[in-house]
């Protein structure tokens, strides 16, 4: 099953507070940036997040789930119609993310 626009739509919304914040879709599901580095996506209607320790800290009973088969484990954002709750989440992981890799040109 892939993610609806709609439930795109509806988590940028709740993320509106931030600047850079963008998406990049991703075979029918979305990827999700913040300035710049990679945060999580939605998988199947689901917001899931990296799970690095900030994260981890910020939700401590977070579910870890699959995005897809063979991917590594994320974390499930239940508190999605909790705006501050996303925006703190995000504020909270970004140091931590890693920095975009630079691509090479061919």
């Amino acid at each position: 099953m892939s993610s609806s626009k709609e439930y795109l739509d509806f988590i940028l919304e709740q993320l509106s507070e931030l600047k850079n914040v963008t998406y990049r879709a991703m075979m029918g599901e979305y990827i999700l940036y913040y300035g710049g580095k990679i945060v999580g996506g939605i998988y199947d209607d689901r917001l899931l997040v990296k799970p690095v320790k900030s994260a981890i800290q910020y939700m401590p009973s977070a579910v870890y789930e699959l995005p897809y088969e063979g991917a590594k484990e994320m974390l499930l954002v239940e508190e999605v119609d909790n705006k501050d709750f996303l925006t703190g989440l995000f504020n909270a992981v970004y140091e931590e993310l890693p920095a975009p890799k630079n691509k090479k040109n061919n």
